[in-house]
């Protein structure tokens, strides 16, 4: 009985992770065009295709299994096969097939172009002429038949004319390598022992499955660097949001500070012009006065002291130094305020 559970288990989450990789149906209503690798007919027009007749397509009829996406992320993939004829370019694309797998499966499995990837990032266009699988740009992929992982390889026609191609290949080394060493018969300064291969005059071109690789990589890195940072973006905005609230009660201080300052100033104004006030304007008289008159007043604990007028202006300048302290912290905290919310909304709107 346990046995029968942890087996039923297992077929259950196999069946889960096969059909993520798996197309269920094909019910999209949208049109197909042509392109370079299938041609139209029937008036014009690709033909919808059911996918149990892919398999069993006459000579030069080709199908397509295009991919359709919402645009706007609120529903799922669908997908549909479109018949028509071969188109001029399809025998460029590189003939994939794996020994030993139901061709009719293949119809129905998503094709990625490397292990690793999300099951929604499959190829969104698919070739078949009831023999082997085209993708353009691959020369390799990878399928999940059954929730196993597949490599799908060039056929063995293609892998023919690659065979063709290296043989070419090593028939031009074998006669710069013989070239070159006749020229070393002649040379006494020439290196027998020289590895002569890399003179190769008809350097190989890269695979475009790397190269697409390499790219895929390199956005996919690109896509992870902008996703942190945004997250960065994020908290620098709180940051300074923080930072800007930190000096706006800063600023509100010092400029309570700054208005006390001014008042104690006022205060003490008000006086000193009431006693100059009888010298009328006259600079000889209102310096008699300030080193020679003298007041009675009180200090902050309330006794009394006596207090001349150079007395008072001291005190007068004192409090204005003060004020314009007071002041100046006041406009720095407010103007980083400012610099920090107008930084933060730039964060936040980014």
């Amino acid at each position: 009985m346990k046995r029968s559970l942890l087996l039923a288990l297992c077929l259950s989450v196999v069946s889960a992770f096969a059909g993520a990789y798996d197309i269920d149906e094909f019910t999209a209503k949208d049109k197909a065009t042509p392109d370079d690798y299938i041609a139209a007919e029937f008036g014009g027009k690709l033909k919808t295709i059911p996918a149990d007749e892919v398999s069993s397509l006459q000579s030069g009829r080709v199908v397509v299994r295009q991919k359709f996406v919402d645009p706007f992320g609120d529903g799922d993939a669908a997908y549909q096969l479109y018949q028509g004829k071969a188109g001029d370019d399809l025998s460029s694309l590189t003939a994939l097939s794996a020994d030993g797998v139901d061709y009719s499966k293949l119809v129905s499995s998503k094709i990625y172009k490397r292990r690793g990837m999300k099951a929604g990032d499959d190829v969104e266009k698919v070739y078949f002429d009831g023999k082997s699988v085209f993708a353009p740009g691959l020369t390799s992929a990878i399928v999940f038949i059954d929730g196993v992982a597949t490599t799908l390889k060039a056929s063995d026609n293609a892998a023919d004319d690659s065979s063709d191609e290296e043989s070419e290949d090593s028939e031009t080394e074998t006669a710069a390598a013989s070239s070159s060493s006749s020229y070393c018969d002649d040379d006494e300064d020439c290196d027998d022992d020289e590895d002569l291969s890399k003179y190769r005059t008809n350097a190989p071109i890269d695979d475009e499955a790397d190269r697409q690789y390499a790219a895929s990589n390199a956005a996919s890195d690109i896509g992870d660097r902008f996703g942190i940072a945004d997250e960065v973006r994020f908290w620098s905005a709180v940051g300074l949001s923080a930072l800007a609230a930190a000096s706006i009660v800063l600023g509100v201080t010092q400029h309570m500070k700054a208005n006390e300052a001014q008042d104690a100033y006022d205060g003490l104004h008000e006086v000193y012009a009431s006693v100059l006030r009888d010298c009328d304007g006259n600079k000889v008289c209102e310096e008699k006065v300030i080193n020679n008159v003298a007041m009675d007043a009180k200090d902050d604990n309330g006794d009394p002291i006596v207090w001349s007028v150079a007395d008072l202006k001291s005190r007068m300048e004192t409090n204005k130094k003060t004020h314009d302290s007071y002041a100046l912290f006041r406009n720095l905290y407010f103007g980083l305020a400012g610099a920090s919310i107008a930084g933060a909304v730039v964060l936040f709107v980014w």
